[in-house]
């Protein structure tokens, strides 16, 4: 099993108001809990409550089998506290759910990608959708519902 290294994946990471962020984070043990309608739903809805309080704004999200793409624009606080909150909330809402205190959902690190200025926002949303066509879990982006 290979070993993640967060510490490496967090090093020189810097947060900046306004800026827009590609997020990708991994199912512990790349279990495909968002296979599961339920699950991608209460993980969409988490992301969605981020929206609400205005600690970002959405742009793209897929919520694949055993991972996330979520663009967004940071509007306060830091990546490291945006995602940590996203990922706790989704984890109880998913063990209570499931009855499964105490499951690790997430891996511990995420992969973040600062979107520069000169980079194609909408080319990036398309990536981001377009995911479960590339992976082969659709053949329309229309068909892929979440």
């Amino acid at each position: 099993m290979p070993r993640y290294h967060s510490a490496a994946l967090r090093r020189g990471r810097v947060a900046e108001i306004s800026r827009a962020y590609l997020i990708t984070t991994t199912c512990a043990e790349r279990r495909a809990l968002f296979n599961d309608f339920t699950h991608a739903r209460t993980l969409i809805r988490t992301m969605q409550e981020a929206d609400q309080a205005g600690v970002v704004k959405t742009l793209a999200y897929v919520a694949m089998p055993d991972h996330v793409h979520w663009l967004f624009v940071l509007l306060e606080g830091d990546l490291a506290s945006t995602m940590r909150t996203m990922k706790s909330r989704t984890a109880i809402a998913l063990n209570r759910l499931d009855a499964a205190p105490g499951r690790q959902v997430w891996q511990a690190a995420f992969h973040d990608h600062a979107v520069r200025a000169e980079e194609d926002l909408v080319g990036i949303a398309r990536y981001v959708v377009s995911n479960p066509v590339r992976a082969g879990l659709v053949s329309s982006v229309r068909a892929y519902p979440h």
